[in-house]
C-alpha cells in the first residue's frame, strides 16, 4: 500500500515516525513523497499548543483537498487528547492515540476501514514506540531514550499524550548507536519525553548520565573526532556535580546544552508545579560548565503570562536570563491546555500581556546570539554536519546553522559526514542565522583528530 506520512511537532515525533516509516516498509507498503500518490496519509501531531492543533486541522483540510481520494489516520499527541475532535474533520478515517499503538504498528492494512474494526480485536500491543530504528530520513540522527512524564507540570498536556515514564535498557541504546554509525551518521542526538525520569524504572535503577557515560566510555576510543552525541532537553535539576564531571569529562558530546527553564521566577516556577530547580543554582552550573568547557551553546524553554505571572515576576525571568550565558531561546507564550490544572486557574494573563512579555525575551534572546555568533565567527574552526547542498549547509557543534561555500566543486560533500569549517562570518538575520563558512584544507572530520573546544575559549564572554 502507498503511504505518506507528515509529522509535526518535537524530535520525539520525528523519532517516532521513523519507527512506523521503517517498520510499514518492513511489511512491504510503499512510502510516497506526495499526497496525491498515497493510498493512506498517516499524520503524526503535536498538542502542546493550541497553535499546534489549529495547524494540524489546517493540515488536514489541505492534505484533504491535495487527495481527496486518500484516507487520513492521525496519531500523536493530538490524537490521544483529542481525539473525538478530530475524528470528524475531512478525510479522517481513523485517531490513533497512546494507547492503540499496536494497531499503529500493525500497518495501513489493519487501519484501513474496511478491516480495522474486524481485526482491532487481534492485534496484538507490539507498539511501543520506543522501538529502535536502523536509519534516518535526516543527516543528523536521534535515537529516543526515554517517554513519557510522570512529573505533572501543572501546564502540560504530556503526561494525559504520553502517559508514565519509562526507559530503554542501555544495552538497546548502545546497539542503536552502533547500527546509525555503520550506516553513516556522525551525529547523534539523545532525546526522550522527561531525561530526568531516565532510569528511574530499570532494575539496578539508574540515571540519564550513567546512561551518557557509558556511551563515551564504549564509543570514544573509535569514534573520538569523527562523531559525536548530543544532548537533547534537560531539565534544569538535572544539573549537578554528576551532570559537569560527565559533560566536562566526555569526547563524543556536542559543547551544547538545552535547558527546559520555562521561567526563573520562584513563586511561577511554584505555581507550574517545578520548584524542583532553583534559578541560582543553574547559574552556577553555567559558570562552571564554563570553566571546564571555555564555550558551549546553551538554549532554553521559556513561558511567558502563565497564570498570576505579575510584572515583578516576569522582570525576575528578564533579569535572569540577561545575566545567563544564553546562545538562543524558545519562547512560548501561555497556551491553555484542556485537561491541565492550569487551564482553570482564575488569574489568566491577557493575551496581549503574554505576547508582549515573549517578545521582550525573544530580543534579549536575539542579541545574546548576535554576540555569540560574532565570537564564533572569529574562532579559527568550527566542525559541520552536512544536511543540504546548493549551498552546502549543516549544524556545527555549537548548534549554529553553517553555510558553506563550496570552492572546490571536483570535491563533493555527502550529507551525514563531518566537516571542518573556517567561520568568515554571519549569515543575515532570520530562520537560519548562523555563520558563513569557508572549507579548511578540503578535511573532512573522519580525519581530524582534535577536540578543539577549549582553542580560543576567551573568545566568548562568560556571561555574553
Amino acid at each position: 500500500m502507498r503511504f505518506h506520512l507528515t509529522t509535526f511537532g518535537c524530535k520525539v515525533n520525528q523519532y517516532e515516525s521513523q519507527v512506523i516509516h521503517e517498520r510499514w516498509i518492513g511489511q512491504g507498503h510503499v512510502p510516497v513523497d506526495r499526497a496525491d500518490q498515497a493510498e493512506l496519509i498517516l499524520i503524526h501531531s503535536c498538542a502542546v499548543t493550541a497553535k499546534a492543533v489549529a495547524e494540524l486541522r489546517k493540515a488536514v483540510a489541505a492534505l484533504h483537498r491535495e487527495a481527496p481520494e486518500a484516507e487520513i489516520i492521525i496519531t500523536g499527541c493530538a490524537a490521544q487528547t483529542f481525539g473525538p475532535d478530530l475524528c470528524g474533520l475531512p478525510g479522517v478515517v481513523d485517531v490513533v492515540g497512546a494507547q492503540d499503538h499496536g494497531r499503529l504498528m500493525a500497518g495501513p492494512a489493519v487501519l484501513m476501514p474496511s478491516s480495522a474494526r474486524e481485526r482491532s480485536s487481534e492485534t496484538k500491543p507490539d507498539g511501543d514506540m520506543l522501538a529502535g530504528v536502523s536509519d534516518f530520513q535526516r543527516a543528523r540522527a536521534q535515537v529516543k531514550v526515554q517517554d513519557g512524564c510522570s512529573h505533572g507540570c501543572t501546564y502540560c498536556i504530556v503526561p494525559l499524550a504520553r502517559g508514565p515514564g519509562r526507559s530503554r535498557e542501555p544495552g538497546e541504546v548502545i546497539e542503536e548507536v552502533r547500527r546509525l554509525l555503520a550506516a553513516g551518521f556522525r551525529e547523534i542526538s539523545l532525546i526522550g519525553v522527561n531525561l530526568r525520569l531516565y532510569g528511574q524504572d530499570l532494575r539496578p535503577r539508574s540515571d540519564f548520565w550513567d546512561l551518557v557515560q557509558k556511551l563515551d566510555r564504549i564509543f570514544a576510543p573509535m569514534w573520538r573526532g569523527r562523531a559525536r552525541l548530543r544532548l537533547s532537553s534537560l531539565d534544569p535539576a538535572m544539573l549537578g556535580a554528576k551532570a559537569l564531571d560527565v559533560i566536562a569529562g566526555s569526547s563524543l558530546l556536542c559543547p551544547h546544552l538545552h535547558l527546559s527553564l520555562q521561567s526563573a521566577s520562584p513563586a511561577v516556577l511554584k505555581s507550574m508545579g517545578r520548584s524542583h530547580y532553583r534559578a541560582e543554582a543553574i547559574l552556577d552550573f553555567c559558570t562552571d560548565l564554563g570553566r571546564q568547557l571555555g564555550i558551549y551553546a546553551l538554549g532554553t524553554d521559556l513561558l511567558t503570562g502563565f497564570p498570576g505571572e505579575q510584572d515583578v515576576h516576569f522582570q525576575e525571568t528578564l533579569e535572569f536570563c540577561s545575566v545567563l550565558p544564553l546562545t538562543y531561546a524558545h519562547v512560548f507564550p501561555f497556551s491553555p491546555r484542556p485537561g491541565t490544572l492550569a487551564a482553570d486557574y482564575m488569574n489568566q494573563v491577557p493575551e496581549g500581556v503574554r505576547r508582549q512579555r515573549a517578545g521582550a525575551l525573544r530580543a534579549l534572546a536575539g542579541d545574546k546570539r548576535h554576540v555569540f555568533l560574532g565570537a564564533l565567527a572569529q574562532r579559527e574552526s568550527v566542525t559541520m554536519v552536512v544536511e543540504g547542498t546548493a549551498p552546502f549547509r549543516g549544524k556545527c557543534e555549537y548548534y549554529v546553522p553553517c553555510r558553506l561555500d563550496l570552492n572546490q566543486p571536483d570535491i563533493p560533500l555527502k550529507p551525514r559526514e563531518l566537516v571542518k569549517v573556517r567561520p568568515v562570518g554571519m549569515t543575515p538575520k532570520g530562520p537560519d542565522w548562523g555563520l558563513e563558512c569557508d572549507r579548511i584544507n578540503n578535511m573532512i572530520t573522519e580525519n581530524f583528530d582534535g577536540d578543539d573546544r577549549n582553542r580560543e575559549a576567551a573568545a566568548i564572554p562568560r556571561r555574553c
